[in-house]
């Protein structure tokens, strides 16, 4: 007799002979620590109290059991009905099968089932089966209850069984059991580097191209919840499939570590040549599900996007647009291309599809001009198919973006004015109050609806000052011609005081600027607006200009065009006898002190600051 079979026999003798059942030194559980369980302290406790207790065997780990004939054997063991076996001659393993199947279902504790594993045979699916419902039956238990049960569970000598009939035939299960029963064994706290969970990793990895879409996500919740290790961290590498990655990416979800989601970058960086055009549109996505900015894998996408607008779908597309906004990704060139191709097949397109593509468009602060240009004809054409949403979102994004539709401006606003006094009887205050200010940004200013606004008693109920303080601007500066003087209660403009909120670097470039100028004067005024008196006494001539400094987010993306609230402000300096100028505050920020004296100088004083190379020009 060899050494294996000698110490396999002696260790089966101990058991049986052992007053309390060895079993709980479990040689599964016995090479590491419990860690990642849904009760470590639970777990951690068990743990201490079977480590405590005296060994009564070596460990031994997986030894197999085929040579030992043996009645031992018959008790400690599962026997599994072969699987293989034809349908057709093996009616009676198929019966057994659901009878016990149907006694795992009545189980109300993990105990059972093991008590189950220990009476009757189980098939290869079987086994996933119950470890699933064992950890299944855990979930509805209290605390106390569940500590008991977990004890109970660890303490059974059909547990290391089972885990261990689990280890020698993954081979043998498929994808959905494989995952099924990876994640039941961690969620049950048997040790990640135990050799059962290494073992499903390990074959998990190997079958992973024949993975489907619910075992991916299974096997993406394992991985989510475990430490990394050899096993765990090899998946990538055995990935041959774009949807698999992406799925793989997308139930991982934004709680992912980032040195993984930087290992899916570069996975997927390596796949760039298998991308179809779905996979580009599926790979936005999936990075905004993840909480994940990659510029190189947007970049590809986004050019094969461009190339095949005609082959996507509009909820496609539009997905894309959002994504984008989730990612804070944006490229002209893609806005550019859809808005134009939105444009050219406008007709195709419902009134509700081009909303929702303004709407997500004025989101990325970009301007699609031509299907502004394009819609406003529509609207000027049938102004009446407009329901009160949609004309909502077009006075939000008309006046957000400031678009300038020059001779058709006014046709276009009456047009919409006129759909929203049919809605008048009806149209809620606060949904009045954001068409009114809408109207304001764009310049218009509708009887009709001012009135029923200003005079309403319910306007002091919203909490939107800054709104009322722009459209009690707008009727103080831009006079419009109203059938009766209307004003914006002063309870609802909140405090009148105006808040300095000048940039220091700003304020001292600009006292640079002025510093050598004998004739200018300096005055700080509200939000980043400092103006500027000067005089010129050969001519006679005086002049008031206001520099405006704001952010890159008051303009039109890619664009210098300012959006509403700042097209507001020049307007109302223009009204007051100011020339307007307007500086990014990202072109100042990113030059030295120096150099933004100089563009500032060059802005306020343009005649007498000229390059040195145009003066020597001139002398010559």
């Amino acid at each position: 007799m060899s050494v294996w079979v000698a110490e396999e026999v002696m260790r089966l003798a101990l058991r049986l002979c052992s007053r309390r059942s060895s079993w709980t030194q479990s040689r599964f559980l016995t090479t590491v620590p419990v860690q990642h369980t849904s009760c470590p302290s639970l777990l951690s406790h068990i743990w201490a109290t079977r480590q405590s207790r005296p060994s009564q065997v070596s460990l031994v780990k997986f030894y197999s059991q085929d040579n030992i004939q043996s009645k031992e054997k018959e008790v400690l063991s599962i026997p599994l009905i072969d699987s293989a076996i034809p349908a057709e001659t093996s009616s009676e393993n198929i019966h057994r099968a659901d009878y016990f199947s149907d006694k795992v279902k009545k189980c109300a504790s993990p105990s059972d089932v093991l008590d189950l594993t220990c009476q009757y045979a189980c098939t290869v699916r079987q086994i996933s089966n119950c470890l699933t419902h064992m950890w299944s039956t855990t979930k509805k238990m209290s605390d106390e209850q569940r500590t008991y049960e977990m004890q109970l569970m660890f303490e059974h000598p059909g547990f290391e069984l089972l885990l261990q009939s689990a280890t020698k035939n993954v081979v043998h299960m498929r994808s959905e059991d494989v995952a099924y029963a990876l994640l039941s064994i961690i969620n049950l706290g048997v040790p990640q580097r135990s050799r059962v969970v290494q073992t499903l990793l390990r074959t998990s990895q190997e079958k992973l191209n024949e993975f489907d879409e619910k075992s991916l996500s299974i096997l993406a919740s394992c991985l989510e919840h475990m430490e990394s290790s050899p096993n765990a961290s090899a998946k990538l590498p055995r990935i041959k499939k774009v949807l698999s990655l992406q799925t793989m990416m997308r139930m991982l979800g934004k709680d992912a570590p980032l040195d993984l989601k930087k290992k899916l970058e570069k996975k997927a960086l390596s796949m760039t040549d298998q991308f179809t055009l779905p996979n580009t549109q599926y790979m936005i996505t999936t990075m905004a599900t993840m909480g994940f900015y990659s510029k190189p894998l947007m970049d590809v996408c986004t050019k094969k996007i461009t190339e095949n607008l005609n082959g996507i779908p509009f909820g496609r597309l539009l997905s894309v647009l959002h994504s984008c906004k989730e990612l804070r990704y944006r490229d002209l060139n893609l806005l550019t291309c859809i808005s134009d191709y939105v444009t050219s097949t406008l007709d195709i397109w419902t009134n509700k599809q081009v909303h929702l593509f303004l709407s997500v468009f004025e989101s990325l602060n970009f301007c699609p001009g031509a299907l502004m240009e394009a819609y406003a004809k529509r609207v000027i054409s049938f102004p009446d198919v407009l329901t009160l949403k949609d004309l909502l979102c077009v006075l939000r994004v008309y006046s957000s973006l400031n678009y300038d539709l020059q001779h058709h401006k006014e046709q276009f606003l009456d047009s919409l004015c006129q759909v929203l006094d049919s809605y008048l009887p009806k149209i809620s205050a606060f949904n009045l109050l954001k068409s009114v200010y809408s109207l304001c940004l764009l310049g218009h200013f509708p009887s009709a609806p001012l009135e029923q606004l200003l005079q309403s008693s319910s306007i002091e109920q919203f909490q939107s000052e800054q709104v009322f303080r722009t459209v009690d601007l707008c009727l103080r500066l831009d006079r419009p011609p109203l059938p009766c003087p209307l004003t914006v209660p002063p309870s609802v403009l909140g405090d009148p005081t105006p808040t300095l909120a000048t940039n220091p670097w700003f304020s001292q470039s600009l006292q640079s600027v002025v510093r050598d100028q004998a004739d200018a004067v300096l005055q700080e005024m509200q939000l980043c607006v400092l103006t500027l008196r000067w005089s010129d006494k050969a001519f006679s001539l005086s002049s008031r200009t206001a520099v405006i400094c704001a952010p890159l987010s008051g303009f039109c993306y890619g664009t210098s065009n300012p959006r509403g609230p700042l097209a507001v402000k020049i307007r109302h300096l223009k009204i007051l006898g100011y020339n307007p100028i307007l500086v990014t505050e990202r072109e100042l920020e990113s030059v030295s002190e120096e150099e933004r004296t100089e563009i500032l100088r060059g802005r306020i004083f343009p005649e007498h600051h000229r390059p040195d190379t145009q003066r020597e020009t001139d002398q010559s």
